[in-house]
């Protein structure tokens, strides 16, 4: 391992500094200069162009494209010497011009070693040379001829160390670049590490990179030369994007583009920014010009796939062959904000999968209650209509699921269940929704019996507490329950996992049913899927009578309603806006995101739509519910998982009931003071 003393104890200062502010990103580009063909001199000047525009964005590290000193479309060129020496002539100016630019990039250019010509990536750093990995798989077939010019690297062999350039190196494929953990901003990144791939190699059955991964590298970079054929493209962003989550990595895939020779083809200039498998940024075809893409890679978030996915960590790996190189990236000099874009709803599939990702969720529902009907022999599934969205979506996956197992939709029993605080537009929303959709409706009025219950524990009805309100719940719990005996029903719960996370739930009334549909739904989801119901399947009655509860606001209606019929409690007044907690709870157990991080992440997706103050008042909020509240989730009924993220403690969360959350509201509460001193 090349590990300086320098870079050491730069690591440990900054670390030691900014550790309060460890958000985890480090800044990469994909860079694709206009190059001019067998001209070293005029590419080495482009490079440098986009170069110092990399800089200026306090990029970290640049990736070029395959023999961008050189260009790639030289031919039998590459067997003249006047070429091969400029080319080391020119990487070594590209180390004089770098000295002052503390960024890292990686440029192809074709590399001489013992009589052997290799096609090549070279590692410069602050006018440093820090390695030379050469590309593993040389494509021999069709348009290409790379075996006719070079030799292949040999893969997983301990590097050994050259003379290039005026430098002494190390040369070989295993070589990792360690970035001594300090990300853009000067905020530790996890230590990331990164590796090189060529073009082909990504094409390979088993490719470098991901041996790479397993060896510890969380960026892998592939210096690419691939001509624009029908098709071409959309293929390789699929093995990119496959690589890439494959690997839980960053890849950055930079190809050729305007100036290749097109004697016999032509290059476009494609270039991709990936992590994890999601596309971050990418270049536009067919420019005449060069381009820089950007993005900020979350290494934190890889890390946090990486530990999770026990196939990855029990990988084998040729790490024993692997040299690590120091890369002592410094501190971005400017505050910045994240080249990224920060989603703030992260439940919600992406918009050009509407259609298929909706029937796919409301699918895994129907299939994961088709089963439990058949299971326990039942005769009909019994639900509570409120005519809100959680059982609004219930009951339409109960519907569903009659139509599917070719039950009479009679089968499904729905109940409205009015009480004290039931609005007149939540209860008529009901009736209106049960009537076209063909189903046995009933009404039962609990306002006499939870009076009854009132005087039976010598509860005054006038203080309106969480007797008053849970009384209501458990009763409606109650005749649901019962009425499942009495009909030989399922009882399908309503609620959803959002109100799982924050225990907004009556313990041992809706908190309980027989199986529950929605428990793998978040809020959020929710209405979005009803919105896709009411789009997409309903006739027009139906249609409006599902926007309409989706544009209801969210409540449980145990409060007495105003004089005028309307409801007077609203959840989101009470515990916070779902779409807050929706963002908090996805980013707290997809990847253990600390309250510092999620609150940074939460500024940028709601950047306009909620204050600093606010989104750390709702953050106190949702660490305070969610560790209080675990009791109610290690008892919670069966339900399907649907997404990534899930919270049955017989699945994928396991906490204990009585943990305690000081630390988390200790960071929080850090954060408050930091905000005030700021003021």
């Amino acid at each position: 391992t090349v590990l300086t003393q320098s870079h050491k104890t730069q690591r440990k200062t900054c670390n030691s500094k900014l550790m309060k502010n460890n958000y985890g990103f480090t800044r990469v580009a994909a860079a694709v200069p206009k190059v001019c063909v067998a001209d070293c001199e005029a590419n080495v000047q482009e490079i440098l162009t986009m170069l110092r525009l990399a800089d200026a964005q306090d990029i970290q590290t640049v990736c070029f494209p395959e023999l961008s000193v050189t260009a790639y479309t030289c031919g039998d060129l590459f067997f003249q010497r006047t070429l091969i020496r400029k080319a080391e002539q020119a990487v070594a100016g590209l180390l004089r011009e770098t000295r002052d630019m503390p960024l890292c990039f990686l440029v192809g250019v074709p590399v001489e070693h013992d009589a052997k010509l290799y096609n090549c990536a070279a590692v410069i750093h602050a006018g440093r040379l820090l390695g030379i990995v050469p590309k593993t798989h040389l494509p021999n077939y069709s348009e290409f001829y790379e075996k006719r010019w070079f030799r292949p690297g040999a893969f997983g062999e301990l590097p050994i160390r050259i003379e290039y350039a005026g430098n002494a190196v190390p040369f070989g494929s295993s070589l990792l670049f360690d970035c001594g953990g300090i990300g853009c901003g000067g905020i530790d990144c996890g230590g990331a590490k990164f590796a090189v791939e060529i073009c082909e190699d990504l094409w390979a059955v088993i490719p470098p990179g991901s041996v790479h991964a397993t060896a510890g590298a969380s960026l892998i970079f592939n210096l690419s030369a691939s001509n624009e054929l029908t098709g071409k493209r959309q293929y390789v962003k699929s093995l990119t994007a496959q690589q890439s989550a494959r690997c839980h990595a960053a890849y950055v895939y930079a190809s050729s583009g305007f100036g290749e020779s097109t004697t016999d083809t032509v290059y476009t200039g494609n270039a991709y920014i990936y992590e994890n498998g999601r596309l971050l940024a990418e270049t536009e075809r067919f420019r005449f010009d060069g381009q820089l893409i950007v993005s900020d890679i979350d290494i934190e978030l890889l890390n946090a796939e990486r530990k999770k996915n026990t196939t990855f960590a029990g990988n084998p790996s040729a790490a024993r062959n692997y040299v690590t190189v120091a890369v002592n990236l410094p501190p971005c000099r400017e505050p910045r904000t994240l080249r990224r874009v920060i989603t703030p709803s992260p439940f919600l599939p992406d918009a050009d999968r509407y259609n298929e990702s909706c029937e796919e969720i409301f699918s895994i529902q129907v299939a994961g209650l088709a089963k439990r009907f058949l299971h326990t022999r039942a005769e009909s599934l019994i639900l509570g209509v409120s005519g809100g969205l959680d059982s609004t979506l219930a009951l339409l996956v109960c519907v569903r699921t009659a139509d599917r197992l070719g039950l009479s939709r009679r089968a499904v029993c729905g109940l409205t269940m009015p009480g004290f605080g039931t609005s007149e537009r939540t209860h008529t929303n009901a009736v209106r929704l049960m009537e076209p959709l063909g189903i046995t409706a009933a009404d039962i009025n609990i306002t006499a019996a939870c009076e009854q219950h009132f005087r039976d524990i010598a509860h005054d009805p006038a203080v309106h507490d969480v007797t008053y309100e849970n009384t209501q719940a458990r009763e409606r719990t109650q005749i649901l329950m019962d009425l499942a005996n009495q009909k030989n029903g399922l009882v399908v719960g309503t609620g959803d996992m959002s109100e799982l996370a924050l225990g907004w739930a009556t313990y041992n009334g809706d908190h309980m049913s027989m199986y529950g549909v929605n428990a793998g739904i978040p809020k959020t989801l929710v209405r979005y899927l009803v919105k896709w119901v009411a789009e997409n399947q309903m006739e027009a009655a139906a249609r409006q009578t599902l926007l309409d509860i989706i544009d209801t606001p969210v409540s449980p209606e145990l409060l007495p309603k105003d004089p005028q019929g309307k409801m007077t409690q609203f959840t989101e007044d009470l515990i916070g806006p779902y779409q807050l907690h929706d963002f908090f709870l996805f980013h707290t157990l997809r990847y253990g995101f600390s309250p510092r991080k999620i609150r940074f992440l939460a500024q940028h997706a709601f950047r306009g739509t909620y204050d600093a103050a606010a989104i750390l008042k709702w953050l106190d909020m949702f660490y305070r519910r969610f560790f209080s509240q675990q009791f109610k989730r290690s008892c919670m009924p069966d339900g399907p998982k649907v997404g990534s993220v899930n919270l049955s403690p017989r699945g994928d969360w396991r906490m204990p009931s009585d943990a305690c959350v000081r630390l988390w509201i200790r960071e929080i509460e850090e954060m408050k003071e930091e905000t005030e001193k700021i003021r």
